[in-house]
């Protein structure tokens, strides 16, 4: 239902399923508010840092005022030099050095339909030394289809299939969607299912016409000679066939997962719960060597964490609630948002509106230009204030000029930040420091 529909002439319920606080909208209102409240860590630092510095300022002024007087110096130039030195020792170019850069990389971000949550975030997507990819929906578009039918006897390729449907409609998995609609498709009538139970990572289950039936991993993890994900069905614990399924690779993964490799001059990591065959399908053809299945949800946070333990710093992409604990667990989690679950979605940092894997190197690569901007600004502020300042105690600094060269470096500190919302700091290409992964 759209706000502002009008009903015809017939009766309508209408089912309020979320409120509107939680509203996919309400969302995105609500991350856009943190990114702007929250500070990064540059930010907090510089803000610290000024505190003493607006007090050590203070305190040079009044010396500077008190003491040329002693040595012979009228007290009118004393003022004028204290006034001086007072406004190109001050810190307003240093204070701005960091947020403009961030918040104008966010707002550049979300345009190209990726929303990062914080400009901690945005700080931190530019330290990442190892990427960790999820498979399906992530490296692959998502909506895998059913191949092959394979019942066991009692069991019919129909009757295979409705049950495995029945049991798997509740669930919002790509592969029971998959099952679902093959179903639908082959004109197969689903029966309605009761006491659904699903466990991330493993299956469901459910009651189909009074009979237990489960869908998942087949033991041992699965295995199939063409590379396709397995699930099997049990019937009241005993093994009623099996269900083969093919995803389709996105089209940009590949030059993707080559960027990412050449943004932290590390081969990303492909972390899946599929079976090896199907898991080393997607890898060869996306050009991923370090490959991990069969992994349970509580697994795939054990890899991330044991590959931050040896001093990396992941950024991990996923989409479904498997992904969650491991977006959880890593230095920064990015979520697909068209096919990624609402659990995945409220754990990750960022997420891709349009799930285009090739969004994830180029939001790499906004946020170390918005690191060096960061850097330069502070070179640029600090400069300033050093020149003019010895200007105004060794020489002769007139007031008009310290004014000009204090609020000069302030308006070019602050618009060298805002070049990021030029279309250019999306779409340059990498630079030099962007190969070598600093």
């Amino acid at each position: 239902m759209f706000a502002g529909t009008v009903n015809g002439t017939g009766a309508l319920t209408v089912r309020v399923a979320r409120p509107a606080a939680e509203s996919v909208v309400a969302r995105i209102a609500a991350m856009v508010e943190r990114a702007t409240a929250t500070k990064a860590p540059t930010q907090l630092f510089v803000e610290r840092v000024e505190q003493r510095y607006a007090v050590a300022v203070v305190a040079a002024t009044l010396l500077v005022f008190a003491v040329p007087p002693a040595f012979g110096a009228t007290v009118a130039d004393a003022l004028l030099r204290a006034m001086t030195f007072m406004i190109v020792a001050s810190p307003c170019a240093l204070v701005l050095a960091t947020m403009p850069p961030l918040l104008a990389a966010i707002a550049t971000a979300s345009r190209r339909g990726v929303l990062v949550t914080s400009s901690v975030v945005m700080e931190r997507l530019g330290t990442a030394t190892r990427v960790v990819l999820d498979k399906t929906g992530t490296l692959t578009e998502g909506r895998p289809r059913v191949v092959a039918v394979r019942p066991e006897a009692p069991f019919t390729a129909e009757v295979l299939l409705a049950l495995a449907a029945a049991a798997e409609r509740p669930s919002e998995h790509p592969l029971a969607r998959a099952v679902v609609e093959h179903a639908v498709a082959a004109g197969v009538p689903v029966p309605v299912a009761s006491d659904f139970r699903a466990a991330p990572g493993r299956g469901v289950r459910a009651v189909v016409d009074g009979r237990a039936v489960a869908v998942g991993r087949p033991d041992g993890h699965g295995h199939d000679t063409d590379g396709d994900t397995v699930v099997e069905v049990t019937v009241d614990g005993a093994p009623a066939g099996q269900l083969a399924l093919a995803d389709t690779v996105r089209p940009d993964a590949a030059a993707a997962v080559a960027r990412l490799a050449a943004l932290t001059a590390r081969p990303p990591v492909l972390l899946t719960g599929d079976n090896a065959a199907a898991a080393r399908r997607v890898a060869d053809a996306v050009g991923i060597v370090d490959v991990r299945a069969g992994l349970l949800p509580d697994e795939k946070a054990a890899a991330v964490a044991e590959l931050q333990a040896a001093g990396e710093r992941v950024l991990v992409v996923g989409d479904g609630v498997n992904d969650a604990p491991s977006l959880a667990t890593a230095e920064v989690g990015v979520a697909m948002g068209g096919v990624g679950s609402d659990l995945a979605l409220r754990t990750a940092d960022a997420v891709l509106v349009r799930d285009e894997l090739r969004a994830v190197p180029a939001v790499l690569a906004l946020s170390r230009r918005a690191r060096r901007l960061v850097t330069q600004n502070l070179v640029i502020a600090g400069t300033a204030i050093a020149v003019l300042v010895t200007w105004d105690l060794a020489g002769h600094l007139p007031l008009p000029l310290g004014v000009a060269g204090h609020e000069g470096s302030t308006v070019l500190v602050a618009l060298n930040g805002l070049r990021l919302l030029s279309n250019r700091a999306w779409t340059d290409r990498q630079s030099h420091k962007d190969r070598e992964g600093q």
